[in-house]
């Protein structure tokens, strides 16, 4: 029998030690709204290698934090999808109390919470464990978009018949406060505190080419950013369904705001905290949403008038291709999977 010194059985624990951790694999899962297919995109090779089938007028898209599963609301039957991330088959479908728009999933994985965009407004609750309905929260309005704050203790919920915001708490899951404003109110970003707390909320309003700046501690809107017109370039109003600004994001390591315009087919970049303009990007007809890789390097823009997704470069702020995609591409999320 071979017996090792210590001073070997150190040296072998400092190099598994200094081994790296394996990498997660991250996905871009984009949603397609005119079709029956989500696609999934590999952001290293900015191909697509999934994709889920069977899930007609598919809206919003969520992961399971330990990577299991995704979430997918489906218009045409008001359901949410379950469908398996290994399989990429649809194991689930969850009847909801009314038609869906965007959703959202807990930080610990156990609730989705669904927007439901038909009178008189509620975020409906899906327990993930039973996979069924366990509590629909009524809010004012139909709600369009559904978010859970970066610390998880808040779902936010946004409407555009209502007018409003509205903030429920994540534990009680019992409305807290409001926020109402001129008109409906679009896609939300977050800024983090220092802790990890909610900061500032980033809104997009129907008819406003920009978004509003509301402070999360006061409740209060406390600025409001235009985007700026692009020289040379004609406005384009067709299919802008009210919104000439939808699509807003601030990328992981809180440097940038990324904010799209419809009119145009841009994306405009702001530095954050200031929020003072850095530049534009080209990416194609109405772009409607936007996700980034967790390093920060690259963005996603779902550009629904041209059925592709353009990826863009955050540092050097140029589009770098050109992913075709399904129908009317819309809502996209990252997924990082253990």
């Amino acid at each position: 029998m071979k017996f090792f010194s210590r001073t070997h059985y150190r040296q072998c624990l400092g190099l598994i030690l200094a081994l790296p951790l394996a990498a997660a694999t991250v996905r871009i899962i984009q949603t397609n709204s005119a079709g029956d297919n989500v696609d999934l995109i590999d952001p290293a090779t900015n191909k697509i290698v999934g994709v889920i089938k069977g899930i007609e007028v598919n809206h919003g898209a969520a992961v399971a934090p330990d990577g299991s599963r995704y979430y997918i609301s489906d218009e045409a039957e008001s359901t949410l999808d379950v469908a398996d991330a290994k399989t990429l088959k649809v194991i689930r479908n969850i009847p909801l109390s009314g038609h869906p728009n965007n959703i959202a999933v807990s930080k610990n994985g156990k609730r989705v919470y669904v927007s439901i965009a038909a009178a008189p407004g509620a975020v409906d609750v899906i327990d993930t464990t039973s996979m069924e309905k366990v509590k629909s929260i009524p809010v004012k309005g139909a709600v369009h978009n559904t978010y859970v704050t970066p610390d998880g203790k808040f779902i936010v919920a946004g409407s555009i018949a209502g007018k409003i915001l509205t903030v429920i708490d994540g534990e009680t899951e019992e409305p807290v406060w409001t926020v109402s404003f001129e008109n409906g109110v679009r896609p939300i970003a977050f800024e983090k505190n220092p802790d990890g707390s909610t900061k500032r909320m980033f809104v997009q309003i129907s008819n406003l080419h920009g978004f509003a700046v509301v402070d999360f501690a006061t409740h209060k809107e406390v600025n409001r950013i235009i985007l700026p017109d692009v020289p040379g370039k004609e406005k384009d109003t067709e299919g802008v369904q009210g919104s000439p600004s939808h699509g807003i994001g601030i990328t992981p390591d809180g440097k940038t705001l990324w904010a799209t315009s419809k009119w145009y087919g841009y994306v405009f970049a702001y530095s954050m905290p200031d929020l003072k303009l850095l530049g534009s990007v080209p990416v194609g007809d109405d772009p409607d949403w936007v996700t980034f890789t967790p390093d920060s390097k690259s963005m996603y823009v779902a550009c629904a008038g041209a059925n592709y997704v353009t990826v863009v470069d955050v540092k050097s702020m140029k589009a770098v291709t050109h992913i075709p995609v399904g129908q009317v591409p819309k809502r996209n999320i990252t997924a990082v999977l253990p």
